[in-house]
């Protein structure tokens, strides 16, 4: 048969599954699509062509070629039913996100369609690819162009009254919020998140990124045990759908359990039934903080750092808090190195604690600052001068104290002496 003047067909369809190499396949279904058929027939089984095609494209990494499909359909689009239409610009849509390094193209293909979707008054589906671009603005650190974008359309949407997307939104606002390091309206973008998801049914995976995100915020205010038992609550829906962030959600649950002092938990709850599918750097990379944190090891501390740099310190979430607890072992090593000294070479607590000295000199005098203990760098001889902790007396605070209370009790007679004189 000529591929010249291909049916919109089953048998077309055969003949690109059975083609010898991908690019003809490719071939094959370009000139289906430009049947000028449309019949139901031809209309289903261009749709399975363009599916087809998409999953080509993306096996071959041929990522700019998924953006002529798109925009050669439209005609095509104008024969199908709008739900149709979304569900096959959103499918190629997430083809395009599953090629790496293509999230320039994304926003591109996303900023053309929208422009689309306006143009042909398609609110359904222009409403999901405006959140699926604030999404991407946000991956790429565009913040205030995807907050913009955000506060129109949740207005919109809030007007509508689609629950299911106005869920997915506030997420995103919460998401977006958290990442500009305002926490207080994280917060309640996230619980405008859980009201709109109370009032409807939410997939899994759904409820899991809600949970997740609200171990996130919770774990910022520094409330580790609440923070747990969402990430717990995460990791259980991930795990179940097979989804790749159920590994991010043990990660945090491990992360909980350090930032508690409960170290020892963390081998537990690896080698448990669950944690063994997961397996792999994310989980090493906790366990050797948990391991330096039991063993209050500074250098194992630094050596787990350095050799997981991926998982440790380009997490965001995770480097925040590691850093906070690196400051406290290293406060808490310090403090224990100086208590049976009054005057101390910075070079020794530098060599006794494996530290530079410009590092262990900084953190001093920031303790000394803080008001930690109390003591001096002498500079100029290279030492920490440590003074005793002199106890204040309690007789003159309370002295003090006697001091005021008679000072109210003499105005209140000359209040009471003022009103018998007049």
């Amino acid at each position: 048969m000529s591929t010249s003047h291909l049916p919109a067909t089953t048998d077309s369809i055969a003949q690109a599954l059975e083609a010898k190499n991908p690019s003809e396949a490719i071939s094959i279904y370009y000139i289906i699509l430009e049947n000028p058929s449309s019949s139901p027939e031809s209309l289903r089984i261009k749709e399975q062509a363009i599916t087809n095609l998409s999953d080509l494209l993306r096996q071959e990494n041929r990522a700019e070629e998924l953006r002529s499909p798109l925009t050669q359909l439209t005609p095509f689009f104008a024969l199908i039913p709008k739900a149709k239409t979304a569900k096959i610009v959103r499918g190629i849509i997430d083809t395009v996100a599953k090629i790496p390094g293509t999230s320039d193209l994304q926003i591109s293909l996303c900023k053309e369609m929208v422009l689309w979707t306006r143009a042909e008054k398609r609110t359904f589906l222009r409403q999901r690819v405006e959140a699926r671009l604030a999404a991407l603005l946000m991956e790429n650190k565009e913040y205030s162009e995807a907050l913009n974008l955000l506060s129109g359309l949740i207005k919109e949407v809030r007007r509508l009254d689609d629950k299911l997307l106005l869920v997915d939104i506030d997420l995103l606002e919460s998401k977006l919020h958290f990442s500009l390091r305002n926490l207080p309206k994280a917060k309640a973008a996230l619980t405008a998140a859980r009201t709109a998801a109370n009032a409807i049914y939410v997939p899994p995976a759904q409820q899991g990124t809600i949970d997740l995100q609200s171990g996130i915020l919770h774990a910022e205010e520094k409330d580790y045990k609440t923070a747990y038992s969402y990430f717990f609550e995460a990791f259980e829906a991930f795990n179940a759908l097979e989804d790749p962030r159920a590994v991010f959600s043990l990660k945090y649950m491990l992360l909980c359990k350090i930032m508690v002092s409960q170290a020892d938990d963390v081998a537990g709850i690896i080698s448990s039934k669950a944690g063994l599918q997961y397996v792999g750097p994310e989980l090493d990379a906790m366990k050797a903080v948990a391991d330096a944190h039991a063993k209050r090891s500074l250098k194992l501390f630094e050596t787990a750092l350095r050799d997981f740099k991926a998982q440790l310190e380009e997490d965001p979430i995770v480097h925040r808090h590691l850093s906070s607890l690196y400051d406290t072992l290293l406060e808490q090593n310090l403090c224990r190195l100086i208590e049976p000294f009054s005057r101390v070479e910075i070079a020794h607590i530098a060599d006794l604690i494996e530290l530079p000295i410009d590092h262990v000199e900084k953190k001093l005098s920031q303790m000394i600052l803080d008001k930690k203990f109390a003591g001096t760098l002498d500079q100029g001889a290279g030492c920490l001068v440590i003074f005793e902790d002199l106890k204040t007396d309690a007789i003159y605070p309370a002295t003090l104290e006697t001091i005021s209370n008679i000072g109210k009790v003499v105005d209140s007679l000359y209040v009471r002496s003022a009103k018998i004189m007049a």
